[in-house]
């Protein structure tokens, strides 16, 4: 397997799993005291799931099944949010806590695949991306800041 579709894979999975987390943040502070963070998770899970899609298309531009189930880290990683949204329940400082979490694990993801022999025109579309889930990250601690 190239490093491309090995790398390919593990993002599908690392932006899955932001998509799904950052859905179920949005949905768990929707109605609290904190809603304003929703459209914010929201759109950051609408961010992944564009991003997937992309990464998941070029990779069939390679003739590479990149949208298969996967890693062990990628479980492991989805156990431990799980875990972490039982124990922090409906409070919104807990659960933004965990996106930002997610976030640092995605942003590890990020400069790892970066240190891989990629493709050019796969490594362009990973370092865009890892601009902008830097980004995000550094937006999801700023709101940790506010009160």
């Amino acid at each position: 397997m190239t490093d491309d579709a090995q790398v390919a894979k593990e993002l599908v999975e690392t932006l899955k799993d932001g998509e799904r987390g950052f859905a179920r943040a949005a949905e768990k502070v929707r109605d609290s005291d904190r809603a304003t963070w929703a459209a914010t998770l929201q759109r950051f899970s609408e961010q992944r799931a564009g991003f997937c899609r992309e990464i998941v298309e070029l990779g069939h531009e390679y003739g590479d099944d990149v949208d298969e189930s996967g890693s062990v880290a990628a479980a492991l990683h989805r156990g431990w949010i799980s875990l972490k949204d039982a124990v922090s329940g409906d409070d919104a400082g807990a659960v933004l806590s965990a996106a930002a979490t997610g976030e640092d694990h995605a942003v590890s993801e990020y400069e790892k695949a970066l240190e891989r022999d990629l493709s050019p025109g796969f490594r362009e579309v990973v370092s865009r991306q890892h601009v902008a889930v830097l980004a995000a990250r550094d937006e999801v601690k700023a709101l940790q800041s506010v009160d």
